[in-house]
């Protein structure tokens, strides 16, 4: 079996992208594989554990009863709340124009309010991390994200990135939050069709900021920043990793940049005999259900997203 027939006898979600990406399929006939993301598989099982009160476990980042009185996580950071099922939900690319999805949507961000402020979803928080993840969502969802868009472009750092500390307790950026707020905007210029004003400056910058250091390494030294951003994962939440960074490059549609090589070379290391990639760094928290088989067992995600980045890194 191929690599490509193995991967089309994964969900819906993972077929009509790789119709899309790597096979350059009709158009009719990817948008009808991905009208079944929300009808079979992993996008019906996330829509159906909606609550009655319109969100996901109870909360906007952290699921009814999953803190300790101060605030921090009881067991590490649980993955079902509303803002990690809707992220989920834009990755695998439900279709946001499908009745039950417009449905679902709709009464998350009409019912649930973040933990931080009490603010409604669509508004975020102050934070670059959860206010980017509310763009993100709002605007593949049909919401007029234009002035959360606006908030987050204004709180971008001296160095070009973003960081989700406050300013006063950090001014320069990090990998994380910069990828989450470069999405962020990415979703917002595809379903809006228009970004905040200096946005494309602060785009340009943080792009720059990542290519600088080589989508992994400090600017200063040149050593790696973290050892988690080598290791591929899926579903990311709020890490990072040089996959994550790339697709977004691709999606953007940025030319490739030798800079970017070292990652390039790092994620085609990774391609086993067999023909797929495996999943490396499953982030410790609970989930709505699992996809996959676990760390170093062949990832339908990963291998996907290493194909279509490959693919338009050679085919420049």
């Amino acid at each position: 079996m191929s690599v490509i027939d193995w991967l089309l006898e994964g969900d819906p979600a993972i077929r009509w992208q790789v119709m899309r990406d790597l096979l350059d399929a009709d158009p009719d006939h990817v948008a009808a594989e991905r009208s079944r993301v929300a009808r079979e598989g992993w996008g019906e099982r996330l829509l159906a554990l909606q609550q009655p009160d319109g969100s996901w476990a109870g909360g906007a980042w952290f699921p009814a009863g999953s803190r300790d009185p101060g605030g921090d996580p009881i067991d590490g950071q649980p993955w079902t709340s509303t803002a990690h099922v809707l992220t989920l939900l834009v990755h695998m690319g439900v279709d946001p124009d499908a009745t039950a999805v417009r449905s679902a949507a709709s009464c998350a961000f009409d019912a649930v309010r973040w933990e931080e402020g009490d603010r409604p979803f669509l508004e975020g928080e102050d934070e670059a991390c959860t206010l980017s993840t509310a763009i993100l969502a709002g605007a593949y969802f049909g919401a007029d994200m234009t002035a959360p868009a606006a908030r987050l472009v204004a709180d971008r750092r001296g160095d070009g990135g973003w960081n989700c500390e406050p300013r006063e307790v950090s001014n320069r950026s990090s990998f994380p939050s910069t990828l989450i707020a470069l999405e962020a905007l990415a979703a917002q210029r595809r379903h809006a069709g228009a970004l905040p004003l200096d946005a494309s400056e602060a785009i340009d910058a943080a792009h720059e900021y990542l290519l600088a250091r080589g989508l992994m390494r400090r600017r200063s030294t040149g050593e790696i920043l973290d050892p988690a951003y080598q290791r591929l994962s899926f579903p990311t939440y709020w890490h990072y990793d040089v996959l994550r960074a790339l697709d977004h490059l691709r999606d953007w549609g940025a030319e490739p940049d030798p800079r970017a090589g070292e990652a390039i070379e790092l994620v085609r290391s990774r391609h086993t005999a067999a023909g797929p990639w495996p999943l490396e760094n499953t982030h410790r928290g609970a989930v709505p259900f699992v996809m996959e088989d676990g760390d170093g067992r062949p990832s339908r995600w990963i291998t996907l997203r290493a194909l279509r980045v490959l693919r338009w890194w050679d085919d420049a």
